[in-house]
């Protein structure tokens, strides 16, 4: 196994005393003062992440709409030049390769933002159904992505460029300069709360850490690692790719649909459209338990008598103060309000289907 990649800010994590481990191939800090405690900023205030390990293509030529049409699900005609739409690839069965944002970079240029853990099945897989007049580039190596997110996120981006950032929509991007460099940025994020991720080369990874720390300083910005980023995006109900969905589970099954246009031809059409006409058999929910139990990936869901599931993701939510769960049921027990029991160690705790997200009071816009 090859050795983790270290991003461009490795040096700084280390020096912000993170507590640094391997994910997706890639060494990554996963908190540094504590996850409760960086959770809570990104909520109440503003927090700084480091998402290099995420991956980057660039699908540039005259049919790269129509090879984007046939292999994402969502309807990337409906982007503008300068918007972005979140989407997903399935395969002819119906799961999922992966979650992704399109970027609409011109009229012939478009940006796939994948999963770290994804870069190189996603790009095989895209490879695999090339087809026209497309060029798909990995620009993954050489792209580094720091996000800042939270509700003063645009009072710390706005110390460091004059681009009119309150004029700027959510899931859109633009290039502007950065603290001091010219650089591709974007409103978007996976916490709930407003924010932005900048998209960086080499050359500028340093001026840009050491702008945005001395922006935030300002306001308490604090540094973010993977473990807070993780519980906040399942208070929002944002899927994790190899948690809550997979090549096993489909976008209908998953409470994606919305990220589906079944007006036109993608790869898993006919499969899916089956699955939205005759309902599918299970459905991803969300649920919350009673008690201070720790749910957590794998621990069976009941139905008081038998396994009818397991948690996808789980964790005692640090904004709501109780426990949160994902995992699919069968359909009759995905109603909001329906009672099940969630399994933790050898303890069984009640659990109830709540409406998502948990957390509703985000600041993205």
């Amino acid at each position: 196994m090859s050795e983790a990649v270290k991003t461009a800010f490795y040096d700084y994590h280390i020096q912000a005393g993170a507590k640094v481990v391997p994910f997706a191939g890639f060494c990554m800090p996963i908190q540094y003062s504590g996850i409760t405690d960086e959770h809570q900023a990104v909520r109440t205030n503003v927090g700084m992440f480091d998402l290099s390990h995420m991956g980057e293509f660039e699908v540039q030529g005259p049919d790269a709409l129509a090879f984007l049409q046939k292999t994402t699900t969502n309807n990337v005609a409906d982007l503008k030049i300068g918007q972005i739409q979140y989407s997903c690839m399935t395969m002819n069965h119906g799961g999922i390769v992966d979650d992704l944002l399109v970027y609409r970079m011109g009229d012939t240029e478009y940006m796939l933002v994948v999963n770290a853990s994804n870069i190189a099945k996603d790009f095989a897989w895209l490879k695999s159904h090339l087809s026209g007049n497309v060029t798909l580039v990995d620009k993954s190596p050489e792209t580094s992505l720091l996000a800042v997110q939270g509700p003063n996120a645009e009072k710390v981006v706005t110390k460091i460029t004059k681009h009119d950032l309150a004029g700027m929509p959510y899931y859109t991007w633009a290039r502007a300069d950065i603290g001091g460099a010219n650089l591709l940025f974007s409103r978007t994020g996976y916490t709930g709360e407003d924010g932005f991720e900048v998209y960086i080369p080499p050359q500028h990874t340093d001026r840009l850490w050491k702008a945005l720390m001395e922006a935030g300083s300002e306001f308490g910005m604090k540094l973010i690692g993977l473990g807070a980023r993780d519980s906040l995006r399942l208070e929002m109900k944002m899927a994790l790719y190899g948690n809550d969905i997979d090549d096993t589970t489909t976008p209908v099954e998953a409470g994606l649909s919305w990220i589906v246009n079944f007006d036109k031809e993608f790869i898993g059409t006919p499969v899916l459209v089956k699955q939205r006409d005759e309902k599918p058999t299970r459905r991803l929910v969300c649920l919350e338990l009673e008690g201070k139990a720790f749910p957590r990936h794998g621990y069976p869901i009941t139905d008081g008598k038998q396994t009818i599931g397991q948690v996808t993701s789980g964790t005692f939510s640090p904004t709501l103060q109780k426990p949160i769960a994902m995992g699919y049921v069968p359909r009759d027990l995905s109603k909001v309000g329906s009672e099940v029991t969630v399994a933790v160690r050898d303890k069984a705790f009640k659990a109830v289907v709540v409406k998502p997200p948990f957390y509703k009071h985000g600041t993205h816009k």
